[in-house]
Parts: C-alpha cells; sequence; structure tokens
C-alpha cells in the first residue's frame, strides 16, 4: 500500500459513522482503506474510467457486498447523488483540482454536509525515464 494515500487518508481522521466521497477513486487503494474505518458509515467512490470503477469494486467486493461502499462511473461535473451529503470529501491527484481549483471546490463542495470537510492533493506522479531510441547500425 502506497505510503502517500495512506498518510492522506489518515490525516482525515475518519470516523466508523462517516459519509465518504472519494473523487477519482483509482484502483481503490484509498477505499479499501476509508472503509476499513467505517462501522455504521457509508463509502462512495467516482471515477471517469469504466475500467478504474471496475478495478475498485473488484478490490472492495468485501464493502460493496456488505452495502458500505459503491462505485460510480462520473465525473464530478457531471455527477448526481441526488439528496446525499458526505461528512468528507477527497480527491487525489485529480487533475481538475489541479487545473481548475476553484472550479473544483465549488463542484464537490455542492454535496458537502454543512459541516463537512474537503480534502484534496495534487501531486504529479513520478515520471519514468524517457524513451530512448537506438538506432542499430
Amino acid at each position: 500500500m502506497s505510503e502517500r494515500i495512506e498518510r492522506f487518508v489518515e490525516s482525515m481522521n475518519i470516523q466508523p459513522g462517516d459519509r465518504v466521497l472519494e473523487i477519482g477513486c483509482g484502483h481503490g487503494l484509498a477505499a479499501t482503506l476509508v472503509c476499513q474505518r467505517l462501522r455504521s458509515g457509508r463509502f462512495v467512490a467516482i471515477d471517469r474510467s469504466r475500467k478504474m470503477v471496475a478495478a475498485a469494486a473488484q478490490r472492495n467486493k468485501a464493502y460493496v457486498e456488505a452495502g458500505v461502499a459503491s462505485f460510480l462511473e462520473s465525473t464530478l461535473e457531471r455527477l448526481d447523488l441526488g439528496e446525499k451529503r458526505f461528512d468528507k470529501i477527497f480527491a487525489m491527484r485529480v487533475r481538475l483540482f489541479h487545473d481548475q481549483p476553484e472550479l473544483a471546490c465549488e463542484l464537490a463542495q455542492r454535496w458537502l454536509k454543512v459541516d463537512g470537510k474537503l480534502f484534496f492533493e495534487y501531486d504529479e506522479p513520478m515520471q519514468t525515464s524517457p524513451t530512448r531510441r537506438i538506432d542499430a547500425g
């Protein structure tokens, strides 16, 4: 498990009854850490990639089957959760929070409870060495 993700989830101080929304769940690593902390709370995650939603749901299958977690394909801009509101909303490495932080925060805050908290960070993933081409001859 990524130390960066562990530190981020720890910093949110998830309580057993919290309702938590993750924006951009990727493979579901953070989802697992959050769901481990929930007892009566609920977790909802979104990602714009169908492939990532499927991977995250599979990784967290036990929490999905127990009714603790759900994973949805959506962007933050198109998200419709009806009347649901969350104690905590978080996003890690979601480009919208880097490129348009005011818009991203405005969109996310509509899903927060009055006393809810929004957590986000954006750092560039580690870059691999550039590909080099060597011509034989």
